[in-house]
Order: C-alpha cells, then sequence, then structure tokens
C-alpha cells in the first residue's frame, strides 16, 4: 500500500474547475483546472486576485506579490477610469493642487492643450477603460489609428501628453504598476527646421515696418523673446543704461498677464548695440515709462498678435487670401508686390536670434540663459543642428591643440 501523502496546494493559491468537473460532486477531478492565487492586503481589508494556466505561474506571481505587499508597494486596483482620471488632473491643475513636474503651476494654455487632446482624441478612445487596465497596446493602438489618419507626428505626441502625465501621477501613487504610455513606438517628428534670416535679411525685414512696429520685431530678431514675453514687457522691465531686459513674465490669450513660463524663464537678457537705439526710439516716440506696456496697443492693453502679422505681412509685401481649395489651411499666402521680402514669423525670429548667437560664437550655457532654456540639454536639441563645426573640424581643433604641447612629458610616446 502506498503511503505517500496527497500534495497540499499552498496557501493563498487555489484550482478553479469547469462547471463540469465532477470534483464538484465530490468525485476526481476530469478537467483541467485553472489556478487562482490571491493575496489578502491588510491595510485596506481587500484581496488581490489573479486566475493562471499553471500552478507554477500562480505561485510565481504570488511570491513577487507578498514581496511587494511586504514593502508597502502593493494595492488594489482602483476602479477610476481613464475619463474620471483625466477630469481629476484637470481639475487640479486649474486650481493648484495639482503641480508640474517643477513643482510649479501649469500655465493656462498647457491646460487648454491637455484638455483639448484628451476632449478630441484620447477620452473617445480610451476614456471607459479603469486605469489599472489600461495597456501600452490600447495606447499604441490608438497612436498608430491617429498617424494612420494623416495627422503629423507632432500632433500625435501631443495628444498622448496628457495621458502621459496621468499615468506618470497615478504611477507614483501606485495607482499603476507599470505606465501604459513607457515605451510607445512613435514616429519622430519630421523635422522641418523654422525659418531663420540672415543679418542683411534681417535688416531688410525691419526696414520695411511701420514705426510702431519696428522695436517689436527687433526685439524679437535680438533679444529672442518669445511672443508672450514680448506682450508683457514692461518699461520697468526694460533697462537701456545697464543694456538689459529683465524677463520677468508671460501673456496668455485667454488669462492675460502671467508669471514666467518656468524658472529658467525668469532671465536677465542682453540688449545688443543693434537693438538699443530702436527700443530708445520707441520709448521716446510712444512716451513709454513705468509699468505700461512696451509694445501695448496701449499701456494696459498688449497687442494683438493676428494684427502684429497682417501688418507686418503687408509691409513685407503679402497678404492673406482665403484658399479655395477643400482641403489645406483656409488662409495662404500670395505676393502683393514682385520684391516682396520672404516673411518671418515672431517665434522664427527667436531662432534667428539664437543662431545669431552662435554665428558669434556664444557658448551653449550662455546662450541657455539668454533663450530661458531649464537645460543645456534643451539647447542642444533645439539649435545643436547650427552650431558650426562638424567631426573634421573637432579633429583639427584637437591636432592643433595637441600640436602645441607635442614634446611635454604627458603626451611623449615610448618608443617614439
Amino acid at each position: 500500500m502506498s503511503t505517500r501523502k496527497p500534495t497540499r496546494t499552498p496557501q493563498g493559491i487555489r484550482p478553479r474547475h469547469s462547471r463540469s468537473c465532477r470534483s464538484r460532486d465530490g468525485g476526481g477531478c476530469n478537467c483541467r483546472p485553472a489556478w487562482e492565487s490571491s493575496v489578502y492586503l491588510k491595510r485596506e481589508g481587500r484581496k488581490l486576485r489573479k486566475t493562471f494556466a499553471t500552478q507554477a505561474e500562480a505561485k510565481s506571481w504570488r511570491a513577487d506579490k507578498v514581496a511587494a505587499a511586504n514593502r508597502g508597494q502593493l494595492r488594489a486596483p482602483s476602479a477610476i477610469t481613464v475619463r474620471q482620471a483625466a477630469d481629476e488632473f484637470l481639475a487640479g491643475a486649474r486650481d493648484g493642487s495639482i503641480p508640474t513636474s517643477a513643482r510649479g503651476r501649469y500655465k493656462p494654455g498647457t491646460i487648454r492643450g491637455y484638455a483639448e487632446a484628451l476632449r478630441l482624441r484620447l477620452l473617445p478612445a480610451l476614456g471607459h477603460i479603469r486605469l489599472a487596465e489600461l495597456r501600452r497596446t490600447d495606447v499604441q493602438s490608438l497612436a498608430d489609428e491617429m498617424t494612420a489618419e494623416g495627422l503629423s507626428a507632432s500632433t500625435v505626441q501631443n495628444s498622448i501628453n496628457p495621458l502621459r502625465v496621468i499615468c506618470r501621477r497615478a504611477l507614483r501613487r501606485d495607482l499603476l504598476a507599470v505606465d501604459p504610455t513607457d515605451g510607445l513606438e512613435l514616429r519622430r517628428p519630421d523635422g522641418k527646421r523654422d525659418r531663420i534670416a540672415s543679418p542683411d535679411e534681417a535688416a531688410a525685414l525691419l526696414a520695411a515696418l511701420d514705426d510702431d512696429d519696428r522695436a517689436l520685431w527687433a526685439t524679437a530678431l535680438f533679444a529672442g523673446l518669445r511672443r508672450g514675453e514680448l506682450r508683457a514687457l514692461r518699461w520697468s522691465d526694460v533697462d537701456l543704461a545697464a543694456r538689459v531686459i529683465r524677463v520677468q513674465r508671460g501673456w496668455d490669450p485667454i488669462e492675460g498677464e502671467q508669471s514666467a513660463k518656468s524658472a529658467a524663464a525668469n532671465r536677465r537678457v542682453p540688449i545688443l548695440d543693434v537693438l538699443a537705439p530702436r527700443l530708445a526710439e520707441h520709448k521716446l516716440r510712444t512716451s513709454g515709462d513705468g509699468d505700461g506696456l512696451v509694445f501695448g496697443r496701449t499701456a494696459t492693453e498688449s497687442f494683438v498678435p493676428s494684427t502684429l502679422r497682417r501688418g507686418a505681412l503687408k509691409a513685407w509685401g503679402w497678404q492673406e487670401v482665403r484658399n479655395r481649395e477643400p482641403v489645406g489651411p483656409r488662409l495662404v499666402l500670395t505676393k502683393s508686390r514682385e520684391d516682396a521680402l520672404e516673411p518671418i514669423g515672431l517665434h522664427e525670429a527667436r531662432h534667428t536670434c539664437a543662431s545669431l548667437m552662435i554665428a558669434a560664437g556664444v557658448n551653449a550655457k550662455a546662450l541657455s540663459v539668454i533663450m530661458g532654456h531649464s537645460t543645456i540639454a534643451m539647447t542642444f536639441d533645439t539649435y545643436g543642428h547650427l552650431m558650426p563645426g562638424g567631426l573634421d573640424e573637432a579633429a583639427a581643433q584637437a591636432n592643433a591643440y595637441l600640436a602645441r604641447l607635442e614634446g611635454g612629458p604627458a603626451l611623449r610616446v615610448v618608443g617614439a
């Protein structure tokens, strides 16, 4: 007679027999049972359960979860949906209770962009899914669908961004074990470079403008201020004697004046010799002073970007006309005279400033400060393609430097 004792089922693991299995009536099992593994979460007074095809898989999963529970890193899945998490995030971003990754407040424009992406793209497709059950394949499929619709790589990435923020916040709060937006296969933006004007082009563009607009465009071209920073600039921020502009605030098209975009955006920008007389002339002509806006329609009303653009285009020999084609932009540019100058936008004027600084030999750290970037890496990512010199030039410079030291003890080659 066999004396082998029956195998005991490990703690927290039990077989799940089929409904037709004889074991349900006290007989021998005649099915291939699944195996349920469970972990009791004492803090929450709940069990976390999952079913596997084999007992070995169930044991392995339970061992991992018990270890995580002991470290305090395991929580039962939340029933909150992606839509509910999005609503909670937007409400917190608006009232300031949910900060940015830099511990600051979200800018109104950023919140509007996130809300629009959620409304148009993310929530219709994913809003009904429980956040804890959202998988990378769900997000990847949505990104693939947007790409198939013909949306640009930048639009797809911008559409996914609010979901990234929501998921990373949930991850930090142990509502997610894995970030479903991590490791997505997204196309890179096409790498189209914005227009950059040469110094001669910049001079010609400025000369063609009306007196009312010339100082504004010169500040964009030679100081690199962002559009919102130009709209919020006050005369108290401009120190002509010290040749410096103190950038301390920005401007939101809906909310009006805002604090600086980031800590790095709060900065001092040098007033170049080519810019100083234009600002001085503008101040004298407009009787600007104190807290009055430098480029406002009045001392308290900021300029309107669309009006500024139309005036500049007219001065440069262009006009906007309504596109009659069924697809494409609603307004297109057409020349109004043969000697029209190639137009430029305020953001492209900022890029022009960066390119002039680089061509003049300004180092990356100084350029990063002038442009208001939070890191030098951002400066390199944005303007690295403009920085002079390739591998051959780098090698030539290194060889020349080493040649000047040739014969020194540190460079003497053994056996030479």
